[in-house]
């Protein structure tokens, strides 16, 4: 939900080394066993932007203080004002990060730093998650999963307000799509967290299942983007596992965080924390693990131990990852599609401008054709998972 890299409640000013801050985090390792599938005998294509600075995203950390002028400064004294509803003594220092659906707001509450999620797009599926995130964060106040996450300080479901402790950390990757690996420790770190909280087990009527999997796979079919056959494997897919955990229902799934984006997980001497809880649920399992096999497209070596990670709990545990994979994939090449087509309609430069711009048209298409590769290698494995049964 939220990543700086500087203090908020100070001027930026000049950094000091520290060895303590700079070193790896630690978190489980990896297994090292696992089957064939999804094993990457090749890059699925060229690194993007190899060999240029990281670079953040459009939505990325903002440095400058407070603008209450003008029509977006409206927007900001609403915003603030309905923090203030909740939570008086929430002193706003900086704007975090803002989009068209939501501000973060950087503040003090006595002598803690906070962060404040504010709704500006209140239509019914954005205060849906919003909700969902809420109601996510005050479970955690009686049953504390086993990853880090923030406090709850205060939150109103019915105005789209929440308000929790800023964590200190750095975030695992300012991109969706890494233009550069990220450092091995880094991935492992997250990977571990993921891991962890994979295997927690919330009481079952805290958490619904946000995803609808028939739905979904009928949703992407009449969209084009399954086809007939990629439907057909999915459903003997989908019926196996349901036989597989047919004496214990409740086995066949997972809690998952369901938006486990390195932008979305923290990095700390202390430990990974994970934040963003808008579609944390049940999921089939592995959730979790294909989005970030789908994200680390320039890390094979990362995606191979994500991949049997996954596959070592038994066939219908790597069919429910393949199941995850293949919808998560064509998910993100509907995305990716989307914003190349934005792209095309604008006629603007054909590079990012500055630093916090968005990608550039080039680097969109080559990260789709990247997409493209990686749905076939899934596509691949799912008709040979389906062989097996």
């Amino acid at each position: 939900m939220y990543a700086a890299s500087s203090s908020v409640s100070a001027p930026p000013r000049p950094l000091r080394p520290h060895p303590a801050a700079r070193g790896p985090v630690r978190s489980a390792e990896v297994p090292a066993q696992g089957g064939p599938y999804l094993a990457p005998a090749r890059p699925a294509a060229a690194p993007l932007g190899a060999g240029r600075a990281r670079r953040p995203t459009a939505n990325g950390p903002l440095s400058g203080r407070l603008d209450l002028s003008g029509p977006q400064g409206a927007q900001l004294r609403t915003a603030i004002a309905s923090v203030h509803r909740i939570c008086p003594e929430f002193h706003p220092v900086q704007v975090l990060r803002r989009s068209g659906r939501t501000v973060l707001l950087v503040g003090t509450t006595g002598r803690s730093t906070a962060v404040a999620k504010c709704l500006l797009d209140h239509s019914p599926l954005w205060s849906e998650r919003i909700r969902h995130e809420i109601a996510a964060y005050r479970s955690f106040v009686r049953h504390r999963p086993p990853v880090r996450a923030p406090r709850l300080i205060a939150a109103d479901p019915d105005d789209c307000t929440l308000v929790i402790e800023r964590m200190p950390g750095r975030v695992a990757a300012l991109q969706r799509h890494p233009v550069e690996p990220p450092p091995r420790a880094d991935v492992r770190a997250a990977v571990g967290a993921v891991y962890r909280l994979n295997q927690w087990r919330p009481p079952n009527d805290t958490f619904g299942k946000p995803l609808d999997y028939p739905r979904r796979i009928s949703r992407f079919h009449e969209l084009g983007l399954l086809t007939d056959r990629d439907m057909g494997d999915l459903q003997k897919l989908l019926h196996g596992i349901a036989q597989a955990y047919a004496s214990n229902p409740q086995a066949m799934w997972q809690f998952c965080h369901g938006d486990a984006l390195l932008s979305n997980i923290l990095l700390s001497p202390a430990g990974p924390v994970l934040v963003d809880w808008e579609q944390a649920g049940w999921y089939l399992p592995g959730y979790d693990l294909a989005t970030l096999w789908a994200v680390l497209g320039d890390a094979p070596v990362a995606r191979r131990d994500i991949s049997q990670l996954a596959q070592q709990a038994g066939p219908a545990a790597r069919d429910a990852f393949l199941v995850n994979l293949m919808l998560v994939l064509t998910c993100e090449i509907r995305r990716c599609e989307t914003a190349v087509q934005r792209t095309l309609r604008d006629s603007g430069p054909t590079g990012p401008a500055h630093p916090g711009a968005v990608p550039s048209g080039e680097e969109q298409r080559l990260l789709l054709r990247r997409l493209h590769d990686d749905c076939q290698m899934a596509r691949r494995a799912v008709r040979a998972a389906v062989g097996t049964r």
